[in-house]
């Protein structure tokens, strides 16, 4: 009897037009759209999905080296989770990235609101070992600023624009304002930027600096032996020197646009009528020499480890340290190969993101096959370890711009995963169609074989036993181990193959 060969065919072309290769030992259980189901052994489910790709549960990677498997789950996009072996919740999303949660392993708290509305807390002796006090953070941005530790060097409330001071954040030391812009004072390693109003007036002192500007009309600063930095009609003309204390010290002068120069110890820059003409010459520490013609766009250069040769848009080609970049018509194609420890890597892009493929390749065994990521955008995106791993998505909106955003690849990416390819490095395989609506799955090291129409109609084999059923086992046909002809079966919903060894009609 043919049957079952023709419609294991017909699973694999259905299969080839959809992703994810069978868990080992896992069978797959199909009640597509309301539930389909990886069950291991007898009834262990090791993940399912339902209402197609809304609901799911699946095991995820694990929270810390040497732990179990973590525990994703959810209703997406409205509400996706994580959990660790404990079972405890350490991540949970809620319509992405409107609500975002997060525990971590000492007890710390925190959660987000579209990254506007944050909030964290950490219990005592977690931030820092012995302190009794918990510590927390709240902010509305950009209104309220505050951080309580029960140190009062880091604690701050703050009002913006009306008063406050921020400590330690924003990458200054100390800020504060009142009825901002009219006053800001701004404090790092003891340097201290006062505005009144910002940014016209600004008064700058500490650890020898001085400084006064009206901006953008005139201003200077500096400290002796160190810089001194000038300016009339902000950005048109400027003098800065810096390491006076040097025997030639690097000194910036712009009359712009008639003239800029910078000068350093072995290396001078010139433009003329700027951006129109204008050279680069360095001699130390390597050796560069460019010229330019309304640079950007026009430049040639040669040095050590350097070849510059840019008639942008149309065409620009660099080599810079053993990075190879070139240009077509930009922002249309863009190829940059390079070698990262013992990789070289060829990344090419077709407007950034419409196609974007990165290539690897092994330096200590150029025979070996080369990993690949393609995307083609939305369409679809592929991945390739050159190891005997792959996978592709279609359609795949969302990874090519965010391909390291983990919460969007469960919150959003599987809503479009129309079709889904997983091959693993020992030939297990599995398609899926329809968010697991037709799926079809192969593991020759187990000569097994699992197609599933839905609820519909079900196809699997192992070695010499297979079973065919329709309606999730309302009928259908089966055969066992050493047996020549195919018995028919009524009723068997939670059926399946029995195993070699087993002669049972």
């Amino acid at each position: 009897m043919n049957w079952l060969r023709v419609l294991t065919t017909l699973g694999w072309v259905a299969g080839g037009l959809s992703v994810a290769a069978l868990p080992a030992s896992a069978r797959e259980s199909n009640g597509w759209p309301f539930w389909v189901g990886q069950i291991r052994g007898a009834d262990q489910v090791q993940s399912w999905t339902a209402a197609g790709p809304l609901g799911f549960e699946q095991p995820g990677a694990p929270l810390a080296p040497g732990q179990s498997e973590s525990v994703l789950g959810g209703v997406r996009p409205l509400y996706v989770w994580r959990k660790d072996p404990s079972n405890r919740l350490r991540e949970a999303y809620a319509a992405y990235p409107l609500f975002s949660y997060r525990a971590d392993e000492r007890g710390a708290v925190s959660w987000s609101v579209f990254n506007l509305i944050n909030r964290r807390t950490i219990p005592a002796g977690a931030d820092v070992p012995g302190r009794s006090v918990a510590a927390g953070a709240f902010d509305v941005w950009p209104f309220y600023f505050s951080r309580q530790t029960g140190d009062s060097a880091r604690d701050y409330r703050a009002v913006f624009p009306l008063a406050g001071t921020v400590k330690q954040r924003f990458g200054q030391d100390r800020m504060s304002w009142v009825l901002f812009p009219l006053y800001g004072r701004f404090e790092k390693r003891g340097v201290v930027t006062t505005t009144t109003p910002w940014p016209i007036i600004k008064t700058v002192q500490g650890e020898g600096h001085r400084g006064f500007e009206v901006w953008p009309l005139y201003g200077q600063r500096g400290r002796t032996g160190d810089y001194r930095e000038q300016f009339f009609l902000w950005p048109l003309v400027y003098r800065t020197e810096s390491g006076l204390s040097e025997a030639v010290p690097d000194v910036k002068v712009g009359v712009l646009p008639f003239y800029a120069s910078d000068r350093a110890p072995g290396y001078t820059a010139e433009t003329w009528l700027w951006p129109f003409f204008g050279y680069v010459d360095r001699t130390a520490p390597y050796q560069y020499h460019a010229r330019h013609y309304f640079w950007p766009f026009l430049v040639q250069g040669r040095g050590d480890e350097r070849v510059v040769n840019r008639w942008a848009p149309f065409y620009s080609h660099s080599v810079i340290k053993g990075t190879d970049k070139r240009w077509v018509l930009w922002p249309l194609w863009k190829q940059v190969e390079w070698r990262e420890g013992a990789v070289d890597q060829t990344k090419s892009q077709l407007l950034f993101v419409l196609y974007n493929a990165t290539v690897q390749r092994s330096v200590a065994n150029p025979a070996a096959a080369p990993a690949r990521k393609v995307h083609v955008w939305p369409l679809f995106s592929a991945w390739d370890n050159g190891a005997g791993r792959k996978q592709v998505q279609a359609l795949s909106p969302f990874e090519v711009f965010l391909p390291h955003n983990e919460p969007v690849r469960w919150s959003w990416s599987p809503l479009f995963a129309l079709y889904r390819y997983d091959r693993q490095p020992n030939g297990d395989l599995r398609h899926s169609l329809l968010w697991e609506g037709i799926t079809f799955g192969r593991r020759p090291t187990s000569e097994e074989s699992e197609f599933h129409l839905g609820p519909l109609l079900e196809v699997s084999t192992r070695r010499d036993t297979g079973r065919i059923a329709i309606g999730r086992g309302l009928l259908g046909f089966k055969r066992a181990a050493g047996q020549r002809w195919w018995r028919p079966f009524f009723g068997e919903f939670k059926g399946h193959l029995e195993s070699s060894g087993d002669t049972r009609p």
